[in-house]
């Protein structure tokens, strides 16, 4: 696959909240996700396919509820691409949130081989 067809592919799935789908198909199993800062009860940076599925699983299960959720079009480059992605959530416990970031994609080979979050 071309880095704009993972792009398009990825920017589709996370506008319907499908992270692990999007994950199992176009990340590779060596893939690394570095958030700007760690989150609670994990490391900044993740490794591995099974791993960033499992944070990604442990992010879903503490919203509440999803109020909204947007993602640009992706900006692509030859091996990169970027997109910005808006929620708006209510996070058990924590109460209403809305949370804003760059959204950065390294691809090899046809697949992401890094994710990094900017706040």
């Amino acid at each position: 696959m071309t880095t704009k067809t993972i792009a398009k592919q990825l920017v589709a799935l996370c506008r319907k909240a499908e992270w692990e789908k999007a994950q199992k198909k176009l990340f590779a199993k060596n893939a690394v996700s570095i958030e700007a800062e760690a989150m609670p009860g994990s490391e900044k940076e993740t490794k591995g396919l099974k791993a960033i599925i499992a944070k990604s699983r442990q992010f879903s299960a503490g919203i509440e509820k999803l109020h909204s959720l947007k993602v640009s079009e992706p900006v692509v480059a030859e091996k990169a691409f970027a997109c910005t992605m808006s929620i708006d959530m209510t996070m058990k416990g924590q109460g209403r949130m809305k949370m804003g970031e760059l959204c950065v994609y390294q691809v090899k080979k046809g697949k992401i081989v890094s994710e990094e979050f900017f706040y």
